[in-house]
């Protein structure tokens, strides 16, 4: 039997694995978050903030899936722009709080994050993307 769609480079497959594990420990980090309810948090802003995650959290799973197998160009920018977009928001919750245990998961997934966008502009993965 015979494959009808090219085999992804290795670097495009690296850039597919390393997306896709950030993007679980963003699951993880979603789900263990703080839900204590206050009077600036009702229960259905916390609904919503958990919603809104998780479906950032399918959409980012799509433009992988786009950029890896569609070989989208585009999709690989809206990701490095979200990568840009995390590195500030960490950057600034951290000089706010310093490093907390908490945090570690968030630093592991954008390190996750950067090596996968990484190895998406280098390489065999350099003449992939088309569109």
């Amino acid at each position: 039997m015979t494959d009808a769609t090219p085999s992804v480079p290795r670097n495009v497959y690296w850039f597919e694995v390393l997306l896709l594990a950030s993007l679980t420990l963003d699951c993880i980090s979603v789900a263990f978050q703080d839900r204590t309810m206050d009077a600036d948090m009702s229960a259905s802003v916390i609904a919503a903030a958990n919603t809104i995650a998780a479906g950032l959290i399918i959409l980012l799973t799509y433009l992988v899936w786009l950029a890896a197998h569609g070989r989208k160009k585009w999709a690989r920018a809206v990701l490095t722009a979200s990568l840009a977009f995390s590195v500030v928001s960490l950057l600034q919750i951290i000089s706010v709080s310093g490093v907390e245990p908490g945090l570690w998961i968030d630093i592991v997934s954008c390190a996750l994050t950067g090596a996968g966008v990484y190895l998406s502009y280098t390489g065999d993965a350099r003449g992939w993307f088309t569109g």
